[in-house]
């Protein structure tokens, strides 16, 4: 199964035409992409987004995403977060033609946890203190993305978020695949 999938990927990579431009000012995108949360216990924590990005100037972009995060607290206590972002992703490192870039992106981030889906008892009668709340925050994220062809761009990223309004882990970093399609 990994043979056809390298497969497929390399031949992905190769119709990239050598002659097309990247980034062009003006241009949307749209990005879906899912990854894991950095926590002790690698499982069931994971995060899925779905963003738009306008170019900008000199490979810069504007982002905006909505993203749904869950992951479990101790004792398996789901908590799930909602939440929309907003900021600024700046080009660092590429090639001239801008098939491969590594960006740098600063956000704000605004959304709702709720803890348990909102139920304060336990199944043994205990209750949890913890509550849902609005939160508020930044985030920052280090994304290498690669153009698969003329439209399709394949985004690696390693991203952070600092929350306050929580009464559960603050900092919140994670790391993720995703896919974009630009118009």
């Amino acid at each position: 199964m990994k043979k056809y999938i390298y497969t497929v990927l390399l031949v992905l990579i190769g119709i990239t035409a050598a002659q097309a431009q990247r980034m062009l000012p003006k241009q949307k995108g749209l990005e879906i992409s899912v990854g894991i949360l950095s926590n002790d216990k690698i499982g069931n924590d994971y995060y899925i987004s779905a963003a738009m990005t306008v170019n900008g100037k000199n490979g810069n972009y504007q982002l905006w995403a909505l993203e749904y995060t869950h992951q479990y607290k101790d004792l398996r206590i789901p908590q799930e977060t909602y939440s929309a972002e907003g900021g600024y992703s700046f080009f660092l490192l590429g090639d001239a033609r801008k098939n491969i870039t590594l960006n740098f992106a600063a956000t704000g981030v605004v959304g709702y946890e709720t803890i348990n889906r909102g139920e304060t008892m336990l199944y043994d009668g205990a209750k949890i203190l913890s509550e849902d709340n609005f939160i508020y925050g930044a985030g920052g994220r280090l994304t290498f993305e690669t153009y698969l062809s003329d439209r399709f761009v394949l985004v690696l990223q390693g991203r952070t978020k600092v929350l306050w309004g929580t009464d559960l882990q603050q900092f919140r970093p994670s790391a993720g695949v995703g896919l974009r399609f630009n118009f």
